[in-house]
């Protein structure tokens, strides 16, 4: 008797908010910089929790040229495994997205949640884990001794500074350079204005 091959559906299934994908996916630059604006303000009111700023970064990905994959669900034998918050792909790297908007600062849970979605996929892939309220020390840690996983950890000023001058791509980059550079995975892409500025409120 031969054995039946697990079902799997590698290509994924819409999440269920296809209304708030394409709310998001037909944004023009000033538009997704309002919607950004009220998620700063914290008056995204009719959104749910997270959810405008989860459909934002990757807009913004996808206005500089990457292909996106909006965020969807992984099954394997009609059971959801994986609740993934969306996929880029640039002319470098793809990788997966990790999204939270929280008051507090990002714990290990995310972190250990995409290394364990990363180490079941071909390596070379990356994580990326956008966090508005930064990360706790113990999440830092442990991002940095993930390999062969790795996972780029963006904090609420780079991620603002980045949409807003149209530099995800250049700050994905450079985040990715100093990973394999140094090895560390928190690195923080400001422009010039930005680190001017940075200098000034902290002198």
């Amino acid at each position: 008797m031969t054995k039946k091959k697990p079902k799997v559906r590698k290509s994924g299934r819409r999440e269920k908010s296809p209304d708030l994908v394409k709310r998001v996916a037909g944004l023009k630059r000033p538009e997704l910089l309002e919607l950004w604006a009220s998620i700063e303000a914290k008056k995204a009111f009719d959104w749910p929790p997270g959810k405008a700023f989860e459909l934002c970064i990757l807009r913004a990905f996808e206005l500089e040229g990457a292909e996106v994959h909006w965020p969807y669900l992984v099954e394997i034998q009609d059971s959801v495994v994986e609740e993934i918050d969306g996929f880029v792909q640039t002319e470098r790297v793809g990788f997966m997205v990790e999204s939270k908007d929280l008051s507090d600062a990002v714990g290990i849970g995310p972190v250990a949640k995409l290394r364990n979605q990363l180490a079941r996929r071909p390596g070379g892939l990356l994580g990326c884990i956008f966090s508005r309220s930064g990360f706790t020390p113990p999440a830092v840690i442990l991002s940095t001794y993930c390999a062969p996983q790795a996972i780029l950890l963006w904090n609420g000023n780079e991620i603002a500074d980045a949409l807003k001058s149209e530099n995800m791509i250049v700050a994905l980059n450079q985040k990715y350079d100093w990973l394999l550079r140094m090895g560390l995975p928190d690195w923080e892409f400001l422009t010039e204005e930005n680190k001017e500025h940075d200098n000034v409120h902290h002198n």
